[in-house]
Order: C-alpha cells, then structure tokens, then sequence
C-alpha cells in the first residue's frame, strides 16, 4: 500500500468517483441493478457537472468502436463517440524508442500495423521476452516516432471481423498527446464533455528498458491540465504497482484491471509477490486497492463464472464486496461476435456471426456493476436503455 498521505488522498478521491456512481433519484453503490434503474428513472443519469453527469451503468467504448474499425485509431475512437459512448479507451500507452507514447494494443505491432509490409523496418523484427512470455515480431519501443508514424492500422481479428479490414490502412498510429488534443477538439464540437481511459501497458517491462510509463503519463497530464480528480480521464492498469506510482503523480480517478482469478500480475512475479487475482479479490485485497484506487476493472468472468461449456453459471460476490469498500466496477469486454459471448446467447457458430448479445448484456447489468467496456458502443447504449426501462 501506499504512504498515509496516498491512502488519505485516495479515500477522498475515491469518495467522488463513487459519488459519481450515484443515480438520478438516489440509486447508490450496492443496491442491485435493477434497484439502481428504478430508483435512476428511465434516463440511467446522474445529476451534477463532471463524473456525476455519465450515464449508470457506464458505457465504455473498448479501444474506440473497435468492433467497427482498426482498434486505437482517431477512425475507432471518432465512431465510438457517434455511436454514444460515454467513454472513450484512448488507448493503451506504450512508449517509441524516443519517449513518445502511442496507442497500441500490445507493444508488438505486426498484428495491428502494416509494419510487415515495409521492408526498411524488416531487420527489427525480433523475439522477447514480455511478461514472461517469447513474443516474435516489430516492437514500438524499437522505434522512433516518426518511423511509427509511416505505418498504417490494420484489423487485429479479421476472422471475426471480415468486415474492418476494408478500412485497413486508413489510419495512423495516434500519440497520447494528440489523443489529449483531439478530446478537447471533441469536446468543443460536440459541446459535452469527451472521456478518455486510458491504459499503462506492461509498465514493469518498459521501465526495465528505462522507459517508465506512470511519468510520462502524468507530465503530459499535468502540461494539458488533466491531472486533477474532476479532470475527464480515469487511468487504469493491470500491475497495481503502476497506479500506486500514479496515485502520487495525479489526482485522477485510478482503476486496477484484474485478470483470470489463478494470474498474478506480473509486477507481483517480478517482486516475488506470491498473491493471485484470487487473492486481490477478497475483502481484504479489496480493502487495499481502495486505499489508492477508486475502481476495479475486472474480466466478466469475475462477475459471474462459467461452466466448462461456456455458459453462466454463479454470480460471485465481488460487487457487493467491492462496492462495500467504495470501489466502482467496470468489467471487459462485451462483444457482440459468437465467440465472444456466454455459450447460452451465441446463435449459430460462424465467428463473425452476432449472438443475443442484448440478454447478455442484460444478465451481466443485472449484478449492480457500474460500467461496461464493450467493442460495440452502440449495442451497449441501447441495452442500457433496455434495462433502465425494463
């Protein structure tokens, strides 16, 4: 855990992340999700300027409208907003070989660029390590800026999304600073508010390389005035070390991500610390995350688990355990592919196919969670209405 001075700084910061969670009409953290949607009335809104103002539960465009287009592009991130997300993940940062961040999903870009394509950049591919894992291909981190800037975005998943490969090469790699530029520009036109969430990505990894993520982050923060607790960008991690290190950075809202329930994070394998996801997810685990985060954000199959065929089975008790603690939730990932989804709403077997994804969506709404990161922002918006309204 952090400092007195952190854990202090944290419970008020957390104070007002939950206050943001509050519904129209008095729906608190912990009443259910339909108690919550009775007791928001039909609109699912807050009341107030800044987080009290999203939509509960919240809908969070997972790498932009991913599910649309080539993931972490303007193209992605635009098409989320038109769809109506009330949030924007802006993306996943990871650093150039100069310092720069950019948004990739990995830092491996041979499956979301073109970079095989261009025979300058052939000699750096290349096999690492990341996270313990042997991981071959082109890395952002043997880059420069402007050499990621001659790569083009492509669809990472064109077996289940034929259809995004038709804007494949249409969009270049955005940086963090013009991503903080283009939510002002967006604000401006769209008079509201943008939100972004932006992710540090394997920051043990990169600050091995002497290219720590969490400074980076909070310098362009603090030079574009967006590091204070009403500021429009919550960041989240899934090393907890990492939002330890920005809760002293910045004020804004820190989420932890939460893996399978047996993964350790691997700030925890490299520091010897034995404790599991499991283990973060008691009471006790709970209770310290809160002292320096204000959110979890877990994989859906923390809600509720699975069966060995892929379909629901229990709901566990982490919302109640979580929101007890004064911790939001905001699970990943819907989407609206077979797949993606519990065996009892796919429809068929094609893997481009769409299942019942509104019931799913339904059953997981149903636990009391907060939020929801989905490819598909316009599916979430309106089951979201489905369910204030049901």
């Amino acid at each position: 855990m952090g400092s007195q001075d952190a854990h202090t700084d944290g419970t008020g910061r957390r104070a007002l992340l939950g206050a943001a969670m509050l519904g129209a009409g008095g729906a608190v953290l912990g009443l259910s999700g339909t108690a919550r949607a009775a007791a928001g009335g039909a609109a699912g809104y807050g009341r107030g300027g800044g987080l009290n103002s999203l939509p509960v539960p919240t809908i969070i465009g997972h790498r932009g409208a991913s599910g649309y287009r080539p993931e972490h592009t303007f193209g992605s991130y635009q098409l989320a907003l038109d769809l109506g997300a009330d949030i924007v993940e802006a993306g996943d940062l990871v650093p150039t070989r100069d310092g720069h961040l950019v948004c990739r999903h990995e830092p491996e870009i041979g499956g979301t660029t073109d970079v095989a394509d261009h025979k300058e950049f052939a000699d750096r591919r290349t096999t690492k390590v990341l996270d313990g894992v042997s991981v071959t291909g082109w890395f952002t981190e043997d880059f420069t800026l402007a050499e990621l800037k001659t790569l083009r975005a492509i669809e990472r998943i064109p077996a289940n999304r034929p259809h995004n490969t038709l804007y494949d090469g249409r969009w270049e790699i955005p940086t963090f600073e013009e991503v903080l530029r283009w939510q002002d520009e967006q604000t401006r036109r769209r008079g509201k508010q943008v939100w972004i969430y932006p992710e540090t990505k394997h920051p043990t990894y990169f600050r091995k390389l002497g290219l720590g993520l969490e400074e980076r982050v909070a310098k362009l923060l603090h030079k574009h005035r967006k590091d204070r607790r009403n500021s429009p960008v919550i960041l989240q991690s899934f090393e907890p070390t990492s939002i330890q290190r920005l809760n002293k950075l910045v004020d804004n809202p820190l989420v932890v991500l939460l893996s399978a329930a047996n993964t350790r994070p691997f700030d925890f394998v490299e520091t010897g610390d034995p404790r599991t996801v499991a283990d973060l997810i008691t009471p006790k685990g709970l209770r310290e995350i809160a002292g320096y985060a204000q959110g979890i954000g877990p994989t859906l199959d923390l809600v509720i688990t699975k069966k060995a065929d892929g379909s629901l089975d229990k709901e566990t008790t982490l919302v109640a355990d979580a929101h007890k603690v004064g911790l939001i939730l905001h699970p990943y990932t819907m989407r609206n592919e077979n797949p993606f989804l519990p065996a009892e709403y796919r429809k068929g077997s094609d893997p481009d196919a769409y299942g019942d994804v509104f019931g799913a969506f339904q059953r997981y709404f149903a636990t009391g969670i907060d939020g929801v990161f989905t490819d598909n922002a316009d599916t979430g918006v309106l089951a979201r209405q489905d369910f204030v309204n049901g």
